[in-house]
């Protein structure tokens, strides 16, 4: 998992049969401090987030399952939308 930031949408009118009613989100990793990791993925949202959102993302096989399905071809889910992170130290 990783915290990221919405930072758009992608709309596709054609897609796997998985992905149809799903709402794709362009997230970008960043840091606990929040600074931006340039590195940008699609990822499936589960939980209503929308853009400038921090939201916690899972990958891999994981990610289809929070979709209740084992073999999805989804590879990246929003799981969470973050309130607020502390880091100590």
């Amino acid at each position: 998992m990783y915290l990221g930031i919405v930072i758009g949408s992608v709309v596709a009118t054609r897609k796997d049969e998985d992905l149809v009613g799903k709402k794709l989100l362009l997230v970008e990793k960043v840091k606990p401090n929040g600074e931006l990791q340039d590195s940008v993925e699609v990822a499936v949202d589960s939980v209503g987030a929308g853009k400038g959102e921090y939201v916690i993302v899972t990958n891999g096989r994981p990610a289809g399952f929070v979709f209740d399905s084992s073999d999805s071809m989804i590879d990246a889910a929003i799981v969470a939308i973050v309130d607020s992170v502390e880091v100590s130290g």
